[in-house]
């Protein structure tokens, strides 16, 4: 069975890379578009890793990684926090939220290694 990772990510392009380089490797990808909908759907497929964009509509990365984390059924799935829009703050930010962060939805490729290492460490 192949590994599921959830894309949290609002923007098409930025899915569209990712679909790319995770089908490429055998992956599974479940996607969500905000959000709200990003922690229905880890609830509902309980994925290998979750990628979460943090400036989306309906409910931001951040309160949607705290979701995941507060319930104990989610709570090990390993978060990378993905932004383009990184002040200061952010980062701190999404490191408290999640377990890694990656700089900006482009540096997706540059991601992939520790993207596979969360993922074979979870299984």
């Amino acid at each position: 069975m192949s590994k599921k990772i959830l894309v949290v990510e609002d923007t098409e392009d930025n899915r569209q890379i990712l679909r790319d380089l995770l089908s490429a490797a055998g992956y599974d990808m479940i996607e969500a578009h905000d959000g709200a909908e990003g922690v229905a759907k880890a609830s509902e497929h309980r994925p290998d890793l979750i990628l979460m964009d943090i400036q989306m509509p309906v409910m931001d990365g951040y309160e949607a990684t705290r979701r995941i984390k507060a319930d104990p059924a989610l709570k090990s799935i390993p978060v990378i926090a993905v932004t383009s829009y990184a002040l200061s703050g952010d980062e701190d930010n999404a490191r408290r939220a999640a377990t890694a962060m990656s700089p900006s939805p482009s540096a997706h490729a540059r991601c992939w290694p520790r993207c596979a290492r969360s993922s074979a460490s979870h299984a």
